[in-house]
């Protein structure tokens, strides 16, 4: 037999006969190689005692850190639903009036009145948002004209659509925090902008659950998947908190988060219901506090400036589901608002029509509202704020976004 095979069978055989542990060890000393425990590494998932079948690194022990901290990764889904899609729908036609705010709109007692024009109509004064709540419509040459619940006829645009936006109804509190996406944006692989930036989009809306919170230098930064993190710019936290608030005697409250621009709904000390809100801009704060709802309304007009030269005005008939809390400070739907979980108001809480029915329902006088900004930005100066009307009147609608 030729010396070389003779050699490799020898090697083979000497190798089979060899000590276990020796060959393991043996292995640690290899040039270039990497040292061997003897153990393969843990399926990713976590393990609550130490195992002696492998070695829980990796995933492994990112999730064993996570159960550390009270997360569970994956959590379990959300014990929530999105409400009845009828709770989006108006009864009522709404249009809007298209004109430069130094132009007057005019109400005419005729439709040829309307389609001719003239000084003759009634002014509506024209303002940065207008919208009027009317019974008939009709198309005269590519333009539409509207007849005004209050009667006439003037030239206005039909709004074909609003926000189809819905919170959530939970069948029983969660167990951590969420919140949702409100504007689109790719996490990162770590907490820090100078981390990588992944190839994909979260889109707006997104409900995310969020399992761990790191700030860094100066941003907060929310993990909403296994090693997937987002800045606080770009979403909305919904705190869970159980504990009624101070003052609060029973079980059952609102409680509105400035900050983070959130709507929880508490009864028995259960979360029943949260979404997005768009609270009152600087200077217009929604005022913090503890309040009760003391008046409900399904269709309110409201109209009114806060500038000196009125060059703010807004008038909008059939504001839909409004709950009035705080002197002219309401909740409410807001028809007009294409998005939520900013700050755009002049001092109300505008919600999307659908969860603005929804809280409606819910909701009676004496109600408590809790309203918060747990960043302190928000004025709490008593002082600061007058009845929140514009004009003394019971109106604190925002501008159009």
């Amino acid at each position: 037999m030729p010396r070389k095979p003779l050699m490799l069978i020898l090697l083979l055989i000497f190798t089979f006969f060899l000590p276990r542990d020796y060959a393991i060890a043996s292995s640690e000393f290899e040039p270039g190689g990497e040292p061997y425990s003897g153990l393969p590494i843990c399926q990713p998932e976590f393990y609550a005692d130490q195992t002696s079948e492998c070695l829980p690194l990796g995933p492994s022990e990112v999730l064993s850190n996570l159960a550390a901290e009270g997360i569970e990764y994956p959590a379990p889904p959300l014990p929530a639903s999105h409400p009845d899609k009828s709770l989006t729908e108006l009864t009522i036609n709404l249009a809007k009036i298209n004109l430069p705010i130094t132009e007057n709109a005019y109400i005419y007692g005729s439709l040829d009145g309307a389609i001719n024009g003239g000084e003759s109509g009634k002014p509506l004064q024209a303002g940065e948002i207008v919208y009027v709540s009317f019974s008939e419509q009709v198309s005269v040459n590519g333009n539409a004209y509207v007849s005004p619940k209050s009667g006439g006829w003037m030239r206005a645009s039909p709004i074909s659509g609003y926000s189809q936006f819905q919170g959530l109804t939970f069948s029983e509190t969660p167990q951590q925090d969420f919140g949702w996406i409100i504007s689109p944006t790719r996490p990162r692989s770590s907490p820090d902008y100078q981390a990588e930036e992944l190839d994909y989009e979260i889109p707006r809306e997104t409900v995310v659950q969020i399992y761990d919170i790191e700030e860094v230098n100066g941003t907060k930064w929310f993990m909403v998947d296994l090693n997937r993190w987002v800045d606080d710019i770009n979403i909305a936290q919904l705190i869970v908190n159980q504990t009624p608030p101070e003052g609060v005697p029973g079980d059952r409250w609102i409680e509105l988060n400035l900050h983070e621009q959130t709507i929880a709904v508490y009864e028995n000390r259960e979360l029943v219901f949260a979404s997005l809100i768009a609270s009152g801009v600087d200077p217009y704060f929604t005022r913090p506090g503890l309040f009760q709802i003391y008046e409900k309304k399904p269709l309110e007009t409201m109209s009114g400036a806060f500038a000196a030269d009125r060059s703010d005005y807004y008038h909008l008939e059939d504001v839909p589901w409004t709950l009035y809390f705080d002197e002219a400070r309401a909740l409410h739907g807001a028809y007009w608002r294409a998005m939520f979980g900013y700050e755009q108001s002049h001092g109300c809480v505008n919600m999307s029509v659908g969860d603005s029915r929804w809280v409606y329902d819910w909701a009676d006088v004496g109600d408590w509202v809790y309203v918060w900004d747990p960043s302190g930005r928000t004025p709490t100066d008593p002082g600061f704020y007058g009845a929140g009307g514009a004009s003394h009147k019971r109106s604190c609608i925002g501008l159009d976004p």
